[in-house]
């Protein structure tokens, strides 16, 4: 069974959205965390508004991941998209929660969630991710989308943990379950 991993750029308030501000933070230690992450993965699972700003990037950038975004399978979460474009890309139908089980279920290597915010609430809800791998910013942002809401409570266990040179924490976690 494959895993479906979260993951991550988190403020030190938990603050997702909008990450520019991880930029002055990046490394060779922070490339290495995200590239052990994509070798570990041959799918993505997306929110709309993720995959929106994705495809409008990506396809046409020369940065470092660029192959990697663009080759992978991608499956989408939405219910106001009718199509997607972008290379590789599956729009899921129907019942999510099914549809995501299915997925975990075929052979492969782990299905990564990157950003999409309110597809993570859901996949927290139906207890639906089997680990976390969080970039931590030693930051506060004091306001924007938090990764956790007040109503979803997970109980995480810490499987990996390291600090890079500019104070970021790269951090794995298991879900704790009952």
């Amino acid at each position: 069974m494959r895993k479906l991993v979260v993951t991550e750029f988190l403020s030190l308030d938990g603050v997702m959205e909008n990450p520019m501000w991880t930029f002055p933070y990046w490394n060779d230690e922070t490339a290495k965390f995200k590239g052990d992450e994509g070798e570990a993965s041959d799918a993505l699972l997306l929110g709309r508004v993720t995959y929106e700003g994705f495809a409008a990037v990506w396809p046409t950038s020369n940065d470092e991941g660029a192959d990697y975004f663009n080759g992978i399978r991608k499956y989408v979460a939405s219910t106001t998209l009718h199509q997607v474009e972008w290379n590789n890309s599956v729009l899921l139908k129907g019942d999510i929660v099914q549809e995501i089980n299915k997925l975990k279920r075929q052979d492969g290597k782990n299905i990564v969630v990157h950003g999409s915010g309110r597809l993570i609430q859901t996949l927290i809800q139906h207890d639906l991710v089997d680990e976390y791998r969080f970039l931590i910013y030693p930051l506060v942002l004091g306001k924007g989308q938090r990764l956790f809401e007040d109503e979803n409570k997970v109980t995480l266990r810490l499987v990996d943990s390291k600090t890079t040179s500019k104070g970021v924490l790269a951090v794995v976690y298991e879900p704790v379950r009952k």
